[in-house]
């Protein structure tokens, strides 16, 4: 799945999600940091899956209703288990994110909310 790893997490998470077989690029490594807005934007003009920490985004996608090509938000967890939960959830909800689903995982519980 191609995905956009928010700047919020390092470069590490895109490594490990690349070398399970996704197409992760980290925004990290687009130049300073636009802001929450022009991220969500790059990842939708690229048909990424925007990966992050951050809950503006969710404030941008619902409230603002601004496009996006899907998004997943980890609470606050290792890089490690970062990587172990997007890979759960990449696997579980491929489907869902592919139909521009939010979900938000943390170690107890997994939700998705379909567009």
């Amino acid at each position: 799945m191609k995905l956009l790893i928010d700047n919020c997490f390092s470069r590490h998470l895109a490594a490990i999600l690349t070398a399970a077989g996704h197409d992760a690029a980290w925004a990290g490594d687009l130049g300073p940091d636009p802001g929450d807005e022009e991220i969500l934007a790059l990842a939708f003009a690229a048909g990424r899956v925007l990966v992050t920490r951050d809950a503006d985004f969710g404030e941008l996608i619902v409230q603002q209703r601004k496009p996006h090509a899907g998004m997943i938000r980890l609470v606050e967890l290792s890089t490690d288990e970062s990587a172990s939960l997007c890979l759960e959830v990449l696997e579980l909800y491929a489907a869902d994110l592919t139909a521009r689903a939010i979900v938000v995982a943390d170690i107890d519980q997994i939700r998705v909310r379909r567009e």
